[in-house]
C-alpha cells in the first residue's frame, strides 16, 4: 500500500481525515478530546489538559496552498478558540499548524481580516497560504504550540 496518497480523496473524505488526525494527535499529546455532535458554531472539538483549561478547535484541511478562511461570525477571536491547518501534500504524511485565534487581532501578510462592507460576503478571518507566506506558519506547527498551552 502506497501511504500518503491524498489526491483520490473528495474533499469532505480530505476534511474528515484531518479533523480525526488532528484529534489523535491532541490525543498522543495528552489531552482530552471531546467531539462536537454538530459542528454549527464553528467548533469541531474541544481540547482539555487539566480541570481549568480548554480550548475550542476548528480544524481546516487544504491541499494546495491558497487562501482560506473563517467567517468572523462563528470564529470570535479569544484566547481558548484554536485553528487546525492541515496541509496535505502528495506523498508526504500532512503537516498540522496550530493557529492561535487571537494572532487575527494584527493581521499580516499571512494572517488578513476582511470585512467587504457593501459585499455579499460575509467579514471573514483568513490565510494567504502561499510559498512566500509559508515560512510564517512554522512557529505554528503543531509540537511547537502544544508545548505552550
Amino acid at each position: 500500500m502506497n501511504k500518503f496518497k491524498w489526491n483520490h480523496l473528495s474533499r469532505l473524505q480530505l476534511g474528515r481525515y484531518a479533523e480525526y488526525f488532528v484529534k489523535m494527535e491532541f490525543t498522543l499529546a495528552g489531552f482530552d478530546v471531546y467531539a462536537s455532535e454538530v459542528d454549527d458554531k464553528g467548533i469541531d472539538f474541544i481540547i482539555r489538559k487539566g480541570e481549568n483549561s480548554y480550548y475550542d478547535v476548528q480544524v481546516k484541511s487544504v491541499r494546495r496552498l491558497n487562501y482560506i478562511f473563517f467567517p468572523k461570525g462563528k470564529f470570535n477571536l479569544r484566547k481558548n478558540l484554536l485553528a487546525a491547518i492541515v496541509l496535505f501534500s502528495e506523498g508526504v504524511p500532512p503537516k498540522i499548524f496550530l493557529i492561535p485565534s487571537t494572532v487575527w487581532v494584527k493581521p499580516n501578510d499571512l494572517f488578513v481580516s476582511r470585512d467587504y462592507e457593501g459585499k455579499k460576503s460575509k467579514p471573514e478571518w483568513g490565510l494567504n497560504l502561499s510559498k512566500k507566506n509559508l515560512h510564517l506558519l512554522t512557529q505554528f506547527e503543531l509540537d511547537k504550540v502544544v508545548e505552550e498551552l
